[in-house]
């Protein structure tokens, strides 16, 4: 391989980060919910990306089964990969693939975190834990919820405070959780249907507020979750007006621009209609909170919601392509932590529902127009969604394609048959040159995802026909069809890092006959580094000029070629071009004053001059008369 000696440095340096202790962040994960009446084709939907820097993005999957009497079960905790105990196994337990089961029950989460006191470190299932076992044993997401909250009751729960995406074909609902502190047992917690042709979302900042106490088709509640709140002081008015969020989890300025601000992105992008200002995620004073859900302007497909996992806050007031930490090709990530401080003040960079440091990533469908193991299905992908592809994993999958199944790689070991490594690789290549590679990358992404979609209807059709025949048929052709799918995408995106790596290579950049080529600097960043050094980088005028005393900043041609003005300027040493962050050239400054004529030696007396160089005469002048009196002096004419 072209790129050996670069990944065999980037495996080693991952064995090493594996040994650090980074815990999960509050700010990881996103989730978009969307009910069938909101969805093109009558799915419901939802998403959810897996963020955490150690998180190794591959497919989970348990088969089907049933279980004797006393029959037991380890319960390993997500995260750390803890032998937490064990809890008495289910009778029957339904294949999962990944976050979905074959009667098309999908779950998603984020961390909220929430009071820290109300985490039992001794509890016997985490959050991860409770998911995985709730998808094993629900047929529906109203089975899901009552899994999850008793199973809590019965051993306790250990995790931070969470917020729960839930989906059947039918229904779509948020749970919304948190512990009750150590030694004891259960949880307080909330849980709301959203309603039919609406959607919702989640990023680690709890959404619930106040909700009906008395509207058990569409709210679930634990029955205790006010009156605990009273006990601790933390609530003493009525039932009505509780809020779970405000009281479990009190939200700060920083909350709300790290979290809340990917909720606005969505809805911004899926109700435009709706004008939805930034007030409430930029902590305005007066700004009302996002509405727990909305009506979308137009019904979205899968496609939609990939694109919205790949937000950056794009063309708003917090477009991470912008600034100076976007560096000169627009990265729009920002390398952790997050946080930083500067005169004792706090700072934080943006948090894009996009980020670097997604394990895996789905987008999923239940559809209730299909059997189970067909209609249930995962748009599913590994490492940073902007930058990798989304590929079709059925519910029906019997087995989980080499390059996407547990063990094929770690976070720790590398290999090329990984879906994440290969995935990985690619990306570091795109963030060094963003706005030039990602085009690349986005057009190898959209040819394989088009293609997918466009099949599903076909592939789905046979499947189903197999299906009334054979159940096992139709599942063995559903995972035939996405072993295909994987295989094709590894195949083409370890081409494509092998393309990129020619194509890039040493900062130039090939164009289409294979000529390298450079080009400028980006206007912005020329200009922006003149601004900061001045005159350290200037190269104008000829060995024995007098030095310049004032130099107009960004006096580079844009184009690599000599502006009219600039008949004496010394070519690049390289022969590269150069950049020009000065389009007004010498009519003037943007803003319409006088323009800053650049001083050259004697060019600047020809070219009229200015103060600068009236002074620089004078001070020849009067360095000449001193010489004349010295010699005097010593009697030399």
């Amino acid at each position: 391989m072209p790129a050996g000696l670069l990944m065999a440095a980037l495996a080693v340096n991952a064995g090493a980060l594996a040994f650090l202790a980074i815990p999960r962040s509050a700010e990881a994960c996103t989730n978009f919910l969307v009910t069938k009446g909101a969805s093109t084709d009558g799915s419901t939907m939802i998403t959810y990306a897996a963020d955490s820097h150690e998180l190794y993005g591959e497919l989970y999957f348990w088969e089907r089964g049933k279980h004797t009497p006393g029959a037991r079960r380890k319960v390993i905790e997500w995260d750390t990969s803890k032998h937490l105990g064990d809890i008495p196994e289910a009778p029957v337990t339904y294949r999962v693939v990944g976050n979905i089961n074959e009667h098309q029950v999908a779950i998603g989460e984020t961390t909220f975190g929430g009071r820290k006191e109300l985490v039992n470190p001794k509890g016997g299932l985490d959050y991860g834990s409770l998911i995985y076992i709730a998808l094993q044993r629900s047929k529906t997401a109203r089975e899901a919820i009552q899994t999850i909250t008793s199973l809590a009751e019965q051993h306790g729960y250990k995790s931070e405070g969470e917020s729960i995406s839930i989906a059947d074909p039918n229904e779509v609902w948020l749970l919304e959780m948190v512990g009750k502190g150590p030694g004891q047992k259960g949880m307080l917690w909330v849980a709301r249907r959203v309603p039919d042709g609406y959607v919702t979302a989640h990023a680690n900042q709890p959404r619930i507020r106040t909700f009906p106490w008395n509207d058990p088709e569409n709210c679930l509640y634990a029955k205790d979750v006010a009156s605990f709140a009273r006990a601790k002081g933390w609530f003493s008015g009525k039932d009505a007006d509780f809020s779970f969020s405000d009281t479990y989890a009190p939200p700060d300025c920083k909350d709300l621009r790290a979290r809340d601000g990917r909720v606005w992105s969505f809805y911004r992008r899926v109700a435009p209609s709706q004008s939805f200002g930034s007030g409430w995620v930029l902590c305005r004073p007066g700004a009302e909170p996002l509405p727990l859900w909305i009506k979308p302007d137009r019904k979205l497909g899968p496609k939609d919601l990939m694109a919205y996992m790949r937000d950056h806050f794009e063309d708003t007031e917090l477009d991470m392509r912008k600034g100076v930490g976007a560096g000169p090709y627009g990265l729009p990530y920002r390398w952790r932590p997050m946080t930083f401080k500067v005169d004792g003040r706090n700072y934080m960079h943006e948090r894009a529902t996009a980020t670097q440091q997604t394990g895996f990533s789905f987008v999923s469908q239940s559809r209730q127009s299909l059997p189970g193991v067909v209609g249930g299905l995962l748009w599913f992908s590994v490492d940073a969604a902007a930058t990798s592809v989304y590929l079709p994993m059925w519910a029906g999958l019997t087995a989980v394609p080499k390059p996407y199944a547990v063990g094929t790689g770690s976070f720790t070991k590398f290999s090329w048959d990984s879906a994440f490594w290969v995935f990985t690789w690619v990306a570091q290549f795109t963030y060094l040159r963003w706005k030039d590679i990602i085009v690349d990358v986005q057009k190898v992404q959209r040819e394989l995802e088009d293609g997918f979609l466009a099949a599903q209807p076909k592939v789905e059709a046979q499947a189903a026909a197999l299906y009334k025949q054979s159940p096992a048929q139709a599942e063995a052709f559903l995972t035939r069809t996405s072993t295909e799918a994987s295989e094709r995408v590894l195949a083409r995106w370890r081409r494509l890092g092998e393309e990129l790596l020619m194509k890039y290579m040493d900062g130039n950049i090939r164009d289409a006959k294979g000529k390298i080529t450079q080009p400028p600097l980006p206007e912005d960043w020329a200009r922006r580094i003149v601004e900061e050094s001045g005159d350290h980088f200037l190269v104008e005028g000829k060995p024995g000029d007098p030095p310049a005393r004032t130099r107009r900043a960004g006096r580079i041609s844009a184009s690599g070629g000599k502006t009219p003005d600039d008949r004496n300027m010394a070519a690049d040493p390289e022969g590269s071009p150069t950049t020009d962050a000065s389009p007004t050239g010498r009519r003037g400054k943007r803003d319409g004053s006088s323009p800053v004529q650049p001083l050259d030696g004697c060019r600047g007396c020809r070219q009229g001059g200015d103060g600068g160089a009236l002074a620089w005469w004078l001070l020849l002048a009067l360095s000449l008369l001193g010489r004349l009196r010295r010699r005097k002096r010593r009697g030399v004419s």
